[in-house]
């Protein structure tokens, strides 16, 4: 169910923002989405399995805070990481 570290490695190489990045907030949403769309597969199948129901929700949450943040320091680069990851834009 969790990402291996190959995947990892190519979700880190896609959404990296220099050479050596591996924790900047766009790696990091990107990294929380992929788990998240694991999950969200794991619970279609297991719907009484409260507490990857919880993890999912504290993924959500966490990866909502970053976006937020991205969204504050960077229009523009928050912009490209939700186009390039197909997630639905803030409605105001």
């Amino acid at each position: 169910m969790s990402l291996t570290a190959e995947e990892k490695e190519k979700i880190i190489s896609d959404f990296k923002v220099h050479k050596n990045d591996t924790g900047s907030a766009p790696v990091q949403i990107a990294v929380l989405s992929e788990e998240i769309k694991r999950v969200l597969d794991h619970l279609k199948s297991n719907h009484k399995d409260n507490h990857s129901k919880r993890g999912l929700l504290k993924m959500v949450i966490k990866r909502k805070k970053l976006l937020k943040y991205l969204e504050k320091e960077s229009t523009k680069q928050h912009s490209q990481v939700i186009k390039k990851l197909g997630l639905k834009e803030k409605s105001q």
